[in-house]
């Protein structure tokens, strides 16, 4: 039989009765987002579908500028409080409008977009082939259903996973022992350098690499796919893991099948505790959106033995995620962390063609020392850059990879792509883009030269053909990708003296 069922209860998507508004995102590769878009249109019918508008107002500290800036031009001399009043009148002012990045409104069959709001071109730009709610989304939540058909980059990942091995995400299994252990263990990784520091192995898996999950990971000692699927929750909600559920899974109050992850697990919970399913549809609602229990809902529960813990609980959450997306995030995480564990090569070069922008391939190919020198640095700064932040992640991902035992070949005139890392010859090939200097412009203009014209006659001759700037050829050379090629086309009496 199929093991698809999570124990989702359909009210939590359309109300007790039916009647509530479906919240349904969707997430694409970001690169086939817009035609995702389209698609919308055939299913729903052309003029029933657009694009969510959004409008863009003046805020509080741009409202004050120009208050200010009035007054110094005409050299009057105005108190601060008096500019701070004139200025609230120009916040929330209209200054621009523009488009929700995911956003589409769908119009009933029967009716006309005009009877909701009018509609316009975004900013205004008559040349656009999209068109938007004039209104902004929020004033017509409610009225018109939103779909959020977004753009994320994990479908991207498992695209560039089964091309690079022609394995189906969908003949993976959910349970693989060996994939579930990540989670807990670098043991299935089969970690070579006896340096490598690092005991759990999800770095770089969605949802399940960063320090403060990673933590939970150590706090929780997930066994299932569920376990996964409630860790995937208690992270996304607000007050639900710190100050609440990880007090009690440390002091073993409870385990963390036990406690309250997702808004689905409180009506299912309280149904099995003998609680009216509308009662337990209200609170879920209450307690996912901060609002707490009432008095008499409290009573119900401990009339039905529900411990006081679970009550406190509730009474400390702000925000709840569902289950279903929950899910939905943890099935893709659990694919892609089987390809980590049993295509690793195809991993780490998918995962590094997504950070390609941030790869920086003349220090990660001088090998696994330099790299956690490197690291070593940035830790050892008060406050990093965000660049330096996005750097340290990827190098994380590099040293675990060298610890597995697989290295990086240079980049390679002839051989790499503009964007995507490659495998050959059992190691990684990086792109051109991953050079710093080089951007991606220059690296396509590279990859279509090569590929046109086989080969270069020097240097000269390579910056003539690609045409890209002197920064990108000292890159490249520094890295090594010029080796034996001379630096122009004039030719010496010594090179026929062999």
């Amino acid at each position: 039989y199929f093991k698809d069922g999570y124990d989702i209860p359909f009210e939590t998507f359309l109300g007790f009765d039916g009647d509530k508004e479906p919240d349904i995102d969707l997430n694409f590769a970001g690169i086939y987002q817009a035609n995702a878009h389209k698609y919308c249109e055939v299913l729903f019918g052309k003029g029933k579908t657009f694009k969510a508008g959004t409008i863009g107002t003046i805020a509080d500290k741009t409202a004050y500028g120009y208050v200010r800036k009035y007054f110094e031009e005409r050299e009057i001399d105005m108190h601060r409080y008096e500019i701070e009043r004139l200025s609230q009148y120009l916040t929330g002012v209209k200054r621009s409008s523009g488009q929700h990045p995911g956003g589409i409104m769908v119009v009933p069959a029967d009716r006309d977009i005009h009877e909701f709001c009018p509609i316009q071109y975004p900013a205004n730009d008559v040349t656009s082939d999209v068109i938007t709610t004039h209104f902004d989304y929020h004033s017509i939540s409610g009225r018109l259903l939103k779909l959020d058909i977004l753009g994320h980059d994990v479908p991207t990942i498992i695209k560039y996973l089964e091309e690079l091995t022609g394995l189906s995400v969908f003949d993976i299994p959910l349970d693989d022992p060996a994939t579930m252990k990540i989670f807990t263990s670098a043991e299935p990784l089969g970690i070579k350098d006896p340096k490598y520091s690092l005991n759990i192995g999800s770095l770089g898996i969605p949802e399940f690499g960063t320090k403060f999950v990673r933590q939970m990971l150590r706090d929780t000692n997930p066994q299932t796919f569920s376990d996964l699927v409630r860790i995937s929750g208690l992270s996304h909600g607000t007050d639900v893991w710190v100050n609440n559920a990880q007090d009690l899974v440390r002091n073993n109050t409870v385990t963390i099948k036990e406690v309250i992850a997702t808004r689905d697990d409180i009506m299912n919970y309280l149904i099995q505790m003998k609680l009216e399913p509308l009662t337990s549809f209200k609170i879920m609602e209450n307690v996912r959106k901060g609002k707490g229990l009432k008095e008499d809902e409290i009573e119900i529960m401990k009339e039905n033995f529900v411990p006081d813990w679970y009550i406190n609980s509730c009474q400390t959450i702000q925000y709840m995620f569902p289950k279903a997306h929950a899910v939905a995030y943890v099935m893709m995480s659990v694919r892609i962390a089987y390809f980590k564990v049993h295509q690793p090569l195809a991993f780490y070069a998918t995962y590094f063609s997504t950070k390609v922008d941030d790869f920086d391939a003349e220090l990660i190919c001088k090998g696994n020392e330099v790299v956690r020198a490197k690291m070593k640095e940035i830790e050892g700064i008060e406050k990093p850059t965000k660049k330096e932040l996005d750097l340290i992640g990827i190098l994380e991902i590099v040293d675990e990879m060298y610890s597995r035992g697989f290295g990086f070949k240079k980049v390679d005139l002839m051989e790499s792509d503009s964007e995507q890392f490659k495998i050959v010859d059992g190691k990684i090939l990086p792109p051109f883009l991953a050079l710093q200097g080089v951007g991606a412009t220059a690296a396509i203009s590279i990859a279509n030269a090569r590929d046109e014209h086989s080969e270069f006659l020097s240097i000269e001759d390579f910056q003539r053909v690609t045409k890209v700037s002197k920064t990108v050829i000292e890159a490249m050379k520094a890295h090594g990708c010029f080796d034996n090629m001379p630096e122009d086309n004039q030719l010496s009496l010594f090179s026929f003296a062999q």
